[in-house]
């Protein structure tokens, strides 16, 4: 008969322990997480934000000066749509316990260059000047709506992930 007494104790504490362990199978098995944290303005055909399967990167879709209510703050005000996206991709950072210091890359969508200095000023707020993260500057005509000026997204390594 086999009995618990019988099971080498180390195996044991291994076996019962198993469950309880991290397992980068069982997180991939899983499938993406879908946020859309609250403070953000309902989106209409994309998420927030999307976690990988094995919880250690986040995407965060394109933040522009949407209010939660979705109006865009600011009207033609550089300076307070670029707060705005900022405060955004603050909310979606932390809905996933991150901050600005776990951000790895950006992508910043500029409708006008003549903002590039303004730009500049209110990114140095957010992030570390002596390790800021990847960025692609990419000029464009327009965005989803003729008064937005600025979008940026950002990949994000989600803290205490790592394996």
């Amino acid at each position: 008969m086999n009995t618990l007494a019988s099971i080498p104790a180390a195996l044991l504490v291994a076996v019962l322990a198993l469950p309880l362990a991290p397992s980068h199978l069982a997180a991939q098995a899983s499938g993406p997480r879908f946020i859309n944290p609250p403070g953000l303005s309902r989106p209409t055909g994309y998420t927030h934000v999307v976690v990988s399967p094995d919880g250690r990167t986040a995407y965060i879709a394109g933040q522009v000066a949407y209010d939660s209510a979705g109006q865009v703050a600011g009207g033609g005000d550089f300076r307070v749509q670029a707060a705005q996206v900022f405060a955004n991709l603050s909310l979606a950072l932390a809905s996933v316990g991150a901050g600005f210091r776990d951000v790895m890359k950006t992508t910043t969508y500029l409708t006008d260059l003549k903002n590039v200095p303004a730009l500049r000023e209110i990114r140095a707020r957010h992030f570390d000047a002596a390790h800021p993260p990847a960025n692609t500057l990419i000029p464009v005509s327009a965005l989803a709506r003729p008064e937005l000026l600025l979008e940026i997204e950002a990949v994000v390594a989600v803290p205490g992930s790592a394996p």
